[in-house]
């Protein structure tokens, strides 16, 4: 069931924060704890049916899936090659730098989340944080168009969407809005 059901009434400013209020509500509450173990091994699932060469990960922030607390020291088994986004401010552009999965990341990119110092890469695969996502396969982000851009320079790219359950609404792409290859929740994979 999703936590906000009025999506339409809202501008995107109003439902991200309506999101994030309530996927931080959610994860800590009682629920939170089986519905990420849960997204970890269904996101598992597809990465091995996926089989991605470069596996770009996302640093949790706000609440999202934790995928290196979910995958610990199995971290690297999922591909060959790991890598983390590296965003810049200005101008606005984000890559991704190798990651052995095992080091915490060492540095912080220029929006403050922990990244690595690895050479540059593209990933054929790349998890994409969700703060809400439609069955069509749109999401809603933070806001800053990091993930969107680097999306529309990499069109042949696998971008798998993760996100809880409760964060689907209904979105209305806009120009810039890149859709995501696959949706992966704690309940189901959606492939739009």
């Amino acid at each position: 069931m999703p936590w906000i059901t009025e999506s339409g009434s809202l501008d995107r400013a109003t439902l991200r924060q309506q999101l994030l209020e309530a996927r931080e509500r959610f994860v800590a509450s009682p629920a939170g704890p089986a519905a990420h173990q849960a997204l970890g091994r269904r996101l598992r699932e597809v990465l091995a049916v996926l089989e991605p060469q470069v596996l770009g990960l996302y640093w949790p922030v706000r609440s999202e899936f934790n995928a290196p607390a979910a995958w610990g020291d199995d971290m690297p088994a999922l591909a060959p090659g790991l890598a983390l986004p590296f965003a810049r401010r200005s101008p606005p552009a984000m890559v991704y730098h190798r990651w052995d999965g095992r080091s915490p990341p060492a540095l912080a990119d220029e929006c403050g989340i922990p990244s690595t110092a690895g050479a540059e890469v593209v990933p054929d695969v790349v998890l994409v944080p969700c703060v809400g996502y439609s069955r069509e396969g749109y999401r809603l982000g933070y806001g800053g168009g990091y993930f969107d851009r680097w999306l529309a320079a990499h069109p042949g790219v696998t971008a798998v969407g993760v996100a809880f359950a409760g964060s689907e609404v209904a979105l209305e792409p806009r120009a810039h809005d890149h859709p995501l290859t696959i949706v992966v929740t704690e309940n189901e994979v959606l492939a739009p």
